[in-house]
This record gives C-alpha cells, sequence and structure tokens, in this order.
C-alpha cells in the first residue's frame, strides 16, 4: 500500500471510525485513498474546514473518543485552526491531517507553502511533518496517543508527493523507532493519604458546595452519592450541564453570567468547597478566597488550584475518585444549609417560568426555550452557539438523565453549535438532536452547514434535527455586554445584521422550515419540528431588547445600565422588559 492507505488503515486499527473533512490537491493522495477504505472510516465532508475541525471537538466530546479531521495544504490548513483552538481549550484530544506542498518545493516560497510547522506549534499537544515512509507510522500513533492522553490537539503534516510513495515499515537498524497501537490503562485514583486529607476537609465542613463540570459528565452517580451524602448543593459549570439531571431539588444549575440565583447564593455561602472536572473561569463567582475550603479533583494536575486556592488536590478521574472518597465520607444529617438551597432551587425555576411567560415584541426568547424543555424527547442531544441563545440554553432548558448537551466553552467561539449538532447526529443517529443558535452564528457559517445537513440526513435512522434560530436582528449578546459593562446604548451599525427567511432556506435545499412569532404558537411549533419527517428550522422571531439578567447585580452594572439611556436608540423597548424582566424577579407568576 501506498503511505496514505497505510495512514487510514493505522488509524481505523486505533479504533477511529469518521473524519471530517474537505479535498485539496495538499491531500490529493488521503482523498483517492479514503475512497478507498470506505469500509473502515466513514468521511464526512464539510462546506469549509474550520467546520471540520469544530466537528471533530465535538466528537471527542461527545463520544469521549479522539476526533479526527483533515484538510489540505495552506488555506485549507489555516481553516482549521479555530475549531481545533475549541479542543485546546476544552481539553478533548483531536488528531488533524494536513497536507502540505511536495518536499522539493518546501523553502521554495511555492504556492500555497505555509510553515505548518510553527502554525500549529500553539494549538497542538503534538506536531510532526513527515518526511520519509518510514516515519508514517510513528507519527500517526504519537499523534493519537497523545491527543488521548494529553486531551489536546494533535496535528500529522503529510507532504503531498510522500503522500503517494509506497509505505514502507521502520527498518530494523539504529535511527528507527518502531510503535504501536493501543491506549494505556490510566492510573485513575489519587494515593490513599490524598483521599484521606480531601475527606478530612469534606466531613468538617458544615456548608459544602460542589461545582461540576465536564471532566465530572461521566461521574453522575458518583456525584449524586458525594452531594447526599455530605448534604451538599451542586452547581454546573456550562461544560457540566448534561453531569446531573436537573429535577433534583439540590441541583443549582449553571454557574456565572449565564447561570442562576441559587448557584450564587450556594457559592457565596459555603464555608467548604469541593470542584469536580471543572476549570471554571470566572473567579468573581466562586467563594471568596479564605471563607471556604477547597478540595479539587482534575484529571490533569496543570488546573488545580488555578482559579480557587484548594487546600487539598487530587489528581484522579472524577468517577473512580469519588467512589474511592465515599467510603471515608461521614453521612450528614439533614440541615437548614440543605433546605435552604433546595427552596432556593424551587424558587429559582418558578421565575424562569415567570419571566418566560412575560410578553415581549413579538416573542419572548425565554418562552421558545421553556417550551421546548418539557418536549426534550429522551437521549435528545442539545447544542448552543455563543451569544444569548446560550443564556437561555443555560438557564431554561432541564436535563435529564441520558442526555447530552455542549457548545465552544472555553473559546466561546460563535458558530459551532451548527457543527456539534452534526457531529452529534452522525456518532448517534438514532436520536433527536438539537441546536440553539442565534442569527449572527447562522449568518456566519450555520446556513452552510445546513447544506452538510441536507446532504446526510436521509442516511439517519432518525431523521429528527432540529435548528432553532432565534432571528432577533441582532447581536444580542455583545449588544447587552455593552449595555451592562461598557454603560453604551445599542451600536447600530455594529449590532444591527439584516432580517434573513430562516425558514425558507431550509424549504429551499429540501428540509422543512417552521416560523412562528406568536407565543401562544410556540408549543405547536415545537410539537410540529419533533414531529417532522426531515430535519427543520425552527425561525423564531424574537425580542432583542429582553435583557439576560445576571444572577447578580452588582453596582457599577446598575451604574452602566443607567449611563447607559443616554445613548440607547431603543430605549423604550429596554426599559419596559427590563422592568418586566425585575418584576418577575420580584414577584413570580405576576406576568406584567
Amino acid at each position: 500500500m501506498n503511505v496514505s492507505e497505510f495512514v487510514w488503515q493505522r488509524l481505523s486499527e486505533w479504533g477511529l471510525r469518521r473524519v471530517y473533512g474537505y479535498p485539496g490537491d495538499g491531500v490529493g493522495g488521503l482523498d483517492v485513498a479514503l475512497e478507498q477504505a470506505k469500509d473502515k472510516i466513514d468521511y464526512v465532508q464539510v462546506r469549509h474546514e474550520e467546520m471540520a475541525a469544530f466537528m471533530a471537538s465535538a466528537h471527542a466530546k461527545f463520544t469521549g473518543q479522539v476526533g479526527l479531521c483533515y484538510a489540505t495544504s495552506g488555506p485549507g490548513a489555516i481553516h482549521l485552526l479555530n475549531g481545533l483552538y475549541d479542543a485546546k481549550m476544552d481539553h478533548v484530544g483531536v488528531v488533524a491531517l494536513v497536507g502540505q506542498q511536495a518536499r522539493s518545493a518546501i523553502g521554495a516560497n511555492y504556492q500555497q507553502e505555509v510553515d505548518l510547522q510553527t502554525l500549529f506549534g500553539d494549538v497542538s499537544e503534538y506536531v510532526a511533518t513527515a518526511s520519509v515512509p518510514e516515519q508514517v507510522r510513528h507519527l500517526v500513533d504519537r499523534a493519537v496517543r497523545i491527543a488521548h492522553e494529553k486531551r489536546g490537539v494533535a496535528t500529522v503534516i503529510l507532504p503531498n508527493d510522500l503522500q503517494l510513495l509506497p509505505y514502507k515499515d521502520p527498518p530494523m537498524a539504529h535511527g528507527a523507532t518502531h510503535t504501536g497501537v493501543g491506549h494505556a490503562y490510566p492510573a485513575k485514583v489519587p494515593d490513599e493519604a490524598g483521599l484521606r486529607a480531601a475527606a478530612e476537609v469534606l466531613n468538617a465542613g458544615e456548608k459544602v458546595a460542589i461545582l461540576a463540570g465536564a471532566g465530572a459528565l461521566e461521574a453522575t452517580d458518583e456525584v449524586i452519592a458525594v452531594a447526599q451524602r455530605l448534604q451538599a448543593g451542586v452547581a454546573k459549570a456550562l461544560l457540566g450541564k448534561a453531569a446531573l439531571p436537573d429535577d433534583l431539588p439540590f441541583v443549582t444549575g449553571s454557574i456565572g453570567l449565564l447561570g442562576s440565583k441559587p448557584s450564587w447564593d450556594l457559592m457565596k455561602g459555603c464555608d467548604t468547597f469541593l470542584m469536580v472536572g471543572s476549570s471554571f473561569p470566572y473567579s468573581e463567582f466562586l467563594p471568596k478566597p479564605g471563607d471556604a475550603r477547597g478540595v479539587q479533583i482534575d484529571v490533569d494536575g496543570r488546573r488545580l488550584s488555578l482559579r480557587y486556592p484548594m487546600e487539598v488536590n487530587l489528581v484522579g478521574d472524577s468517577a473512580a475518585t469519588l467512589r474511592a472518597l465515599l467510603p471515608m465520607l461521614k453521612q450528614k444529617d439533614e440541615t437548614s444549609w440543605r433546605r435552604g438551597i433546595e427552596r432556593g432551587v424551587k424558587s429559582w425555576w418558578e421565575t424562569l417560568e415567570s419571566r418566560a411567560m412575560q410578553s415581549a415584541e413579538p416573542l419572548n426568547p425565554q418562552r421558545v426555550f421553556w417550551e421546548l424543555s418539557p418536549r426534550l424527547p429522551d437521549n435528545a442531544i442539545i447544542t448552543a452557539d455563543s451569544g444569548s441563545a446560550a443564556n437561555w440554553y443555560a438557564r431554561d432548558l432541564k436535563m435529564r438523565r441520558g442526555m447530552k448537551a455542549s457548545l465552544s466553552g472555553g473559546l466561546a467561539s460563535l458558530g459551532a453549535g451548527t457543527p456539534y449538532a452534526v457531529a452529534g447526529k452522525m456518532a448517534y443517529p438514532d436520536r433527536t438532536v438539537i441546536a440553539c443558535m442565534g442569527d449572527g452564528a447562522m449568518q456566519m457559517n450555520g446556513l452552510n452547514v445546513m447544506i452538510t445537513i441536507s446532504k446526510y440526513w436521509k442516511q439517519w435512522s432518525n431523521p429528527r434535527l432540529i435548528v432553532l434560530v432565534l432571528n432577533n436582528r441582532d447581536l444580542n449578546q455583545v449588544t447587552w455586554e455593552e449595555r451592562v459593562q461598557l454603560g453604551t446604548g445599542k451600536t447600530e451599525s455594529t449590532q444591527s445584521i439584516p432580517d434573513f427567511p430562516y425558514h425558507r432556506y431550509a424549504e429551499l435545499i429540501g428540509l422543512k422550515g417552521i416560523f412562528v412569532d406568536n407565543p401562544d404558537r410556540v408549543g405547536a411549533a415545537w410539537d410540529e419540528a419533533l414531529a417532522a419527517d426531515r430535519p427543520v428550522i425552527l425561525e423564531a422571531y424574537t425580542d432583542p431588547n429582553v435583557p439576560p439578567l445576571p444572577p447578580h447585580i452588582t453596582l457599577k452594572d446598575a451604574k452602566n445600565f443607567m449611563t447607559m439611556i443616554a445613548s440607547e436608540p431603543e430605549l423604550g423597548s429596554v426599559l419596559t422588559n427590563s422592568a418586566k424582566e425585575l418584576l418577575a424577579t420580584v414577584m413570580p407568576g405576576k406576568k406584567e
């Protein structure tokens, strides 16, 4: 076989079964060999290489496996970078294969010649360029192994002439190395001394708060057991939204600017803080240093004591570490602390319902998510894009056991929601997938991803993939950030975006389009979308001036809001909607 044929075979031996990519002459050998390897590797053709990298990142998040993408030399390779940074910053394993110009042309300022070794140096845990066929085996093996073990990006650069050469195993000679396939069995549990130190801190606490992140997604039962043992409340970082179901009375929901008031109260009132599998970035939403004793569990020691000065730091897998820790924890009696958490959670859900039912012009975006939540199918996969849609996704959707949910967390990139949805659907074609999008992200790249959906949907055993678009004609999250954080009114030249008939676009490419601008029709629109026989764009024509209120309004935020009044071009709507939201917060159940 030639080098390209060997590459796909070797990757399949590692258990990688799907690659997202786009062809080009820089990867011509890989293109041809991939067609011949259809029985081993499933190829998903994207519209843009950035989407391939986003899909590989989402594949890794949803499956726990290494994601795989590839792109041609020069511009194709450059296009991968944003999606690869998403994988890097959310700590998931992705292998990127990129083409390069012929070896004889490198250094000649040749067409599409880019210094890829340098270009991928920052985003990658491992980056290497092949120069001879005998080298390719260990480059592929190391890339997969390092991506998996380091939970990061590994990049292999393959010059296009090398791709067509006959493959050769490395010789049994000085200067050659012989690698093998297979992941290691990791040491997942800290030593007993560390566990006992953690138990001492947690047993001594009277008001325990837990923060669960993406590292706790496979530790649901263990987090619940520890929370019950310690009579703790549990907040969830956004990437850990699916870690615990929201029907548990002690789960306070999301934390941070997009989070809940019970999560704020939990963090500010606790005397002991257990952080599990999270590197949640906003320290102002955590306990004040010195107010709580801290224990942190993370599989990567580099992320320990990064957001809060912890007393005990444990390197280990979340589930395995909590299982080992649980027998050392003493059962606490039910306390006013736990009862207060549960009262706060109950009140918060009432507040959210009241906010969602407030009128708006023409439609309150919270109502769209509130109506979706009880209709979510079992085992649904939900994705969200960056922007105001992420606020309502974080707060208004109640997760149940078996569901998966994710978004671009650390990078918070616009445009990740639809490629994430495609990756979720490709990995689990029997599940219903719902992408929660703003119109800014939809215009940036979501419309093109819909073409990819139209290409592949007939292959899925369950055709349901719903793309919700909040059409508010505004780059809404940034508009509100400017109002509240900068004290300036909406800058219409930068924030207003064109109206676009998203539902009609769906029909144009053979999918189903649904439009809703009446609050009394939202539930029926979701029912129609969930019963459709093909993918759907559900366009909700929403009011851009419904404020995504933070869980805690600071004096600075309030002053900035008052300053904003002097320069706000949509002042009447902003003030009316803000008053309604505040009233719904103070008096849940009052609709006007």
